[in-house]
């Protein structure tokens, strides 16, 4: 059943939120999305096999076909339960605080977030830093905000395989304009990367 009505003004003030969308084997599904990505990122198949290989996953794909739904009412993006959000997409972040002024978390970047030697991509910061301060400037009783400009220091290697924290903090807030910061930790406690960002609230109606 759906959750929105496509005619709907403002879809992000009025859409339902469903508790445990996908059911309670959602996160297993993706857990096995996130594997195959680290798998094939991680593979050199005989040449001979890649073929074989590409349509077994295109049958796969092909499965999920009969159900696809709109944005409003996929259950990707919508678990908060889930590391990422249940999102194979986004790094699969683990949230152990979660208040209106802070958000504490841990993050492992896979084998498919990769970059070189050993290093998550750089572009894979960004996104993780996005996610997180966008999560937390709309935290508590502030509506739906879209990143205005985001800017992101590298300080050190963000390795891959292990396990680091992230910590987002609301610096201020002027009117619609969210300024927020966070930085990225490693097990030794060092400054991998750090980022602050201007967010702006949505007027009514706005995409």
């Amino acid at each position: 059943m759906s959750t929105h009505n496509n005619a709907d003004p403002d879809p992000w003030r009025n859409r339902t939120r469903e508790a445990g969308r996908g059911g309670p084997a959602f996160g297993e599904f993706i857990e096995a999305v996130r594997l195959l990505q680290d798998r094939v990122t991680g593979a050199r198949p005989p040449d001979d096999e890649v073929a074989a290989l590409a349509a077994r996953v295109q049958t796969l794909a092909d499965e999920l076909l009969p159900w696809q739904v709109s944005e409003w009412d996929a259950a990707v993006g919508t678990r908060q339960d889930l590391p990422g959000r249940g999102n194979p997409l986004l790094p699969p972040l683990i949230i152990d605080e979660w208040t209106a002024q802070r958000v504490v978390g841990r993050v492992v970047f896979r084998r498919f977030y990769i970059g070189g030697n050993g290093a998550a991509h750089g572009g894979t910061l960004p996104l993780l830093f996005d996610e997180v301060l966008g999560k937390l400037s709309n935290s508590g009783d502030r509506t739906v905000s879209r990143t205005a400009f985001l800017t992101v220091n590298y300080r050190r290697i963000t390795r891959i395989g292990v396990e680091h924290t992230i910590v987002a903090e609301v610096a201020r807030v002027e009117g619609r304009k969210r300024w927020l910061t966070a930085r990225l930790y490693d097990e030794d406690r060092n400054v991998t990367a750090d980022a602050e960002g201007l967010f702006l609230e949505l007027k009514p109606g706005q995409p």
